[in-house]
């Protein structure tokens, strides 16, 4: 694991490696707005991929690492990926951009500017809780790259059921909040919920060639 700082025209951003030995991919993902790569899905694909032949970059928004609290407007995070992109296709490999929450708006608004591989969107906030008529949908399906939705069951910014059909996948977290927290009364245990994950990202990852 290795850490490095990227100078963008929205701050120092921070990159945290965690690369595979023969490594034939990148997954860059970047966290949510409420928080940072200490995410529980985010932390659970670093300690997974490598082994699978992908190095993933855990990235770090301006704000978060100036720490602040609140991010800022969707332009100045679009901003910022775009700044830690030479970075995350140094090693001149396919590179998936992702996210979780607002990283995952991120990534599919930037996919096709930047060239990536693909878009892994994790937690989609597709609508603000309580407000479906508010729907981020065109953002997802305007990724235009191979996409996979990895969605809670039941996450209050829209649940599995709530999406569009579209050129997507959509694999579900059963009973999964916003962070993929299970409550003690479901059939699943919190480990088994984030394998779930780990499972269906590396199986998506393999079918990207």
């Amino acid at each position: 694991m290795k850490t490095e700082i990227i100078s963008t025209e929205a701050g120092d951003a921070r990159i945290t490696w965690h690369p595979a030995r023969k490594a034939r991919l990148v997954l860059a993902v970047s966290h949510g707005a409420g928080g940072g790569i200490e995410a529980r899905d985010l932390q659970a694909l670093a300690r997974m991929l490598p082994g699978h032949g992908v190095s993933v970059a855990l990235v770090e928004q301006p704000w978060r690492v100036a720490g602040k609290k609140v991010a800022p407007a969707p332009k100045t995070l679009d901003v910022g990926w775009r700044g830690v992109w030479p970075s995350l296709v140094r090693p001149g490999l396919p590179v998936i951009s992702g996210g979780r929450s607002a990283g995952a708006r991120v990534a599919c608004r930037t996919a096709v500017e930047l060239g990536a591989a693909a878009v892994l969107a994790l937690s989609f906030p597709l609508h603000p809780p309580g407000r479906p008529e508010k729907s981020r949908a065109a953002e997802l399906l305007g990724s235009g790259v191979p996409t996979l939705v990895v969605q809670g069951g039941n996450d209050p910014f829209g649940k599995p059921e709530e999406f569009p059909d579209g050129s997507f996948e959509l694999a579900e977290v059963p009973y999964g909040d916003h962070g993929f927290a299970v409550p003690k009364r479901a059939q699943i245990t919190q480990e088994e919920a984030v394998t779930v994950i780990t499972d269906v990202v590396v199986k998506w990852l393999g079918s990207l060639g």
